[in-house]
């Protein structure tokens, strides 16, 4: 009889042998739930984004534009929560859960602490923003709009990140997993509601009023953030009253005040996440930047592609999320050779997974594209750009999971550099030359040619061992 998730991963910490076809294993019923609800979250996204889309190249500029920099403010919040859920892994890997529990309340608080303060800071730039990545006058009122109801709800945002990734490291894939599935779909029901205005539908030979709030950008800025909470609320249930590993004992009450010892090992491993967020996510404004001037079609086919592509590389996010949980509560039981051996298993999985997909990207290109927008202009220049990511996705893949190995092992400083030196000297560098000269497809060349050296440089990173030698130590918190 197959060995069971609970029965696998009670094997790493208690020390025991585990042959290459069990780790292999616990590696596929870790991550098949993850990237599960990753491609079910693409495909409700590709309907999420269709509907704008479905209003032209103007409303699908305007949330584009600023696309680049609600990623910034939702990687400081992933960051944060990072530095608490990794420590939750390497607690439960030494098998000390009641630590565990009090490290989890204490990341819930500092995390809505932290996304509240950075939410004020959001609403405060909120009106300028679009014009300061070179939004035209014709996108940046709406632009404006988007982001100020996005930012509002990023604190209900952090605590969703901060229990997924708190179950995620307790060995808990499923339930995150479904709680994302289930965002996804209020979001497209709700942007139903609240992006049309109320009309008139044809449902098997029937007529239908559907109501509507005709909110248009507003509307779906407004929807996501609806789904956010109430699939949080859902996430907080569990994660104090259903999850094993994580639920409050009988007679047991949450520790929110966090202890010196959990925010230093917090700030050990999410100071460089920090660091790695401006970098990548300051590179995607500057590329912001480089696309705004080429026009709404560019604009909106790069918001687009970017969003199709998601479809193979969401797999990789998924093995990631495996690599992490699995390394980190390797190291937890200090258990070196394992977490090495559990992170090849994952980037050759990884691999495998994204460029199967890559083949299908590329010969179904302007088909994606024509699911996204009803813009002949913006279909046909988006499927182009796709073809030439295609020839990316092996050393993507490499890149995220072995970095969600990093992450696991608290390695994050080097993670920082090697990303530095991918995004800001090879794909700003090639984009600044290529773009001037061939437009969209140019930036695609330059982001094709930086994601296969990013891949080889974390390759080089996780082949030897000292990325695994700054881990956590797992004392009392």
């Amino acid at each position: 009889m197959a060995e069971s998730k609970d029965v696998l991963l009670k094997s790493i910490r208690e020390g025991k042998d585990m042959t290459r076809g069990s780790q292999t294993r616990l590696t596929l019923l870790l991550c098949a739930p993850a990237i599960l609800a990753q491609i079910a979250s693409v495909l409700l996204q590709f309907i999420d984004a269709s509907m704008v889309g479905s209003l032209g190249a103007g409303p699908s500029a305007s949330i584009g534009l600023v696309s680049t920099t609600t990623w910034i403010f939702g990687g400081f919040v992933i960051a944060t929560s990072q530095g608490f859920s990794v420590q939750v892994a390497h607690l439960i890997g030494s098998n000390d859960f009641p630590s565990a529990r009090k490290v989890m309340h204490q990341g819930l608080l500092s995390v809505l602490v932290f996304a509240s303060c950075l939410a004020i800071a959001g609403l405060c730039i909120a009106g300028p923003l679009p014009g300061w990545l070179g939004g035209g006058e014709d996108i940046v009122e709406e632009a404006s709009e988007y982001f100020r109801i996005y930012i509002l709800f990023l604190p209900v945002m952090g605590l969703a990140f901060c229990c997924a990734g708190m179950l995620q490291c307790s060995g808990n894939m499923k339930v995150p997993s479904m709680l994302n599935i289930l965002m996804c779909a209020l979001d497209v029901a709700f942007n139903f509601l609240l992006i049309f205005p109320t009309r008139e539908i044809s449902l098997l030979g029937a007529s239908i009023t559907v109501p509507g709030a005709g909110m248009g950008v507003k509307g779906a800025a407004l929807g996501t953030g609806l789904a956010e909470s109430i699939v949080t609320l859902m996430g907080l249930y569990f994660i104090f009253f259903r999850s094993k590993e994580l639920g409050l004992s009988k007679g047991e009450r949450p520790q929110f005040l966090p202890s010196r010892t959990s925010i230093k090992n917090a700030l050990g491993i999410t100071g460089p996440l920090w660091v790695q967020n401006l970098i990548m996510r300051g590179a995607y404004v500057m590329s912001t930047i480089i696309v705004a001037p080429l026009g709404a079609v560019a604009i909106a086919a790069n918001s687009f592609a970017i969003t199709a592509e998601s479809f193979v590389y969401m797999p990789g996010y998924g093995m990631g999320d495996a690599a992490t949980t699995l390394v980190g509560q390797s190291l937890g039981a200090d258990r070196k050779d394992l977490a090495k051996s559990f992170t090849r298993i994952c980037i050759y999985l990884g691999i495998g997974m994204m460029v199967s997909l890559a083949v299908l990207m590329y010969f179904f290109s302007a088909q994606i594209m024509g699911l996204l927008s009803v813009d002949p202009d913006v279909i046909a220049l988006g499927a182009k750009v796709l073809k030439i990511e295609a020839f990316a996705e092996a050393g993507y893949a490499a890149a995220i999971v072995a970095s969600g190995a990093c992450i696991g092992a608290g390695d994050t400083k080097m993670s920082s550099v090697l990303n530095l030196g991918s995004m800001w000297v090879v794909r700003i560098g090639l984009a600044l030359i290529l773009t001037p000269r061939y437009g969209l497809v140019g930036y695609w060349i330059a982001m094709c040619i930086e994601l296969n050296v990013r891949g080889a440089l974390f390759l080089w990173r996780t082949g030897g061992d000292k990325w695994m030698k700054g881990h956590l130590a797992t004392s009392k918190q």
